[in-house]
């Protein structure tokens, strides 16, 4: 080779050595400004009371634009019947003149919760801060919100609330599905407050307090997870360790209850006009642990002996933070109808199929 040629791959092997070091101090030094802001910010969480004043109280200590004042009990009554996960929510989307985060970006989720909680308790509320991010909070089991809080009408049945352990007064109730019965607790139904007067309650405690009652002898024991109730109800059935609940709710009733521009309302295109739509939902849970699944491809036919039925894909939904699957089917006749659900779960062959009696 010649001394040209040498020099000339001696410059471009030096021009790239050069490079990748300067490359390799680029991300070095950017590592260790990150490292330094990241374990600052792990170990710096600020609580409910650190936020609100330096965030919140701008507006929620005069109640500027509309915004709930800290104090007034009646304002943050109303709101904490929401319960924290949907006040939460709120306040990270943003709502009405208040910007996404209280408009401060750096907020965290539990620092947000943190804050909504003092507020709250600022104002007649008894709730309990959540604990650190990092440390995440412990659910509390369904026997004990039963024991501390639903006991309370439905021990003894206050107001003809089902009993505990009455399982066929539960029944009648879970005929619509698991997750229409999580739902009117969460919002209240006749003379049970919203969250059943337990506003701090998660939408997972209330469903794991509703199982208990449904069935209290096979509660989990502390620290372990059991499958869900084994029951004789027609609208759930148990497949290959996986959990099937079948709920069905006229889509007239779902129009009443629902304004138009609401989640509910806006779901698989909107709410069907007409007579005999019925929006169908299948919840799934994993029977060994209990989790929920949300990672499945479901599909649901509606078959009747005379005019038959049809068959369409369930769309994965969020509803107060539960996901379940569903949609609109059309079943106007008085027949009785044969709806097979068709589950096929990740890493799990054949499909999974349950088949249901219904009638309109």
């Amino acid at each position: 080779m010649d001394m040209g040629n040498q020099a000339r791959v001696d410059d471009r092997w030096s021009f790239a050595y050069g490079k990748k070091r300067l490359i390799t101090l680029i991300v070095l030094s950017l590592a260790a400004l990150i490292a330094p802001q990241t374990a600052s910010a792990q170990i710096r969480e600020r609580s409910g009371k650190e936020v609100v004043d330096a965030v919140c109280a701008a507006c929620h200590r005069t109640g500027v634009k509309g915004a709930p004042k800290i104090g007034d009990e009646k304002a943050w009554s109303q709101l904490a019947s929401r319960g924290l996960t949907s006040l939460t929510e709120s306040a990270l989307k943003g709502v009405r003149e208040m910007p996404a985060h209280g408009g401060n970006m750096a907020l965290t989720d539990i620092e947000i919760e943190r804050a909504i909680s003092y507020m709250v308790n600022l104002s007649g509320g008894k709730w309990t801060e959540p604990l650190s991010g990092l440390t995440p909070a412990v659910e509390r089991r369904g026997e004990q919100i039963v024991q501390a809080q639903c006991a309370k009408c439905h021990q003894t049945g206050v107001n003809s609330s089902p009993k505990i352990g009455d399982r066929d007064a539960w029944l009648s109730r879970l005929k619509r599905g698991l997750d229409v019965l999580v739902r009117s607790a969460i919002h209240g139904h006749g003379p049970m407050p919203p969250r059943g007067g337990m506003a701090d309650l998660t939408d997972s405690e209330i469903r794991g307090a509703i199982l208990y009652m449904y069935n209290p002898s096979q509660a989990p024991a502390e620290g372990r997870s059991t499958a869900l109730p084994k029951a004789r109800d027609p609208s759930h059935k148990v497949v290959r360790e996986t959990e099937i609940y079948l709920g069905i709710v006229s889509a007239g009733s779902i129009r009443a209850q629902y304004a138009e521009g609401s989640p509910e309302g806006l779901m698989h295109g909107g709410v069907p006009s007409g007579k005999g739509y019925y929006h169908l939902n299948i919840s799934l849970f994993d029977s060994k642990t209990r989790a929920a699944i949300t990672d499945a491809q479901v599909e649901a036919s509606t078959r009747e002996p005379v005019y038959g039925g049809e068959t369409k894909k369930l769309e994965l939904m969020t509803l107060n933070n539960m996901k379940s699957y569903g949609n609109y089917f059309r079943m106007s006749s008085k027949n009785p109808y044969t709806i097979t659900v068709r589950i096929q779960r990740p890493g799990v062959s054949p499909p999974i199929e349950a088949k249901f009696d219904y009638r309109p």
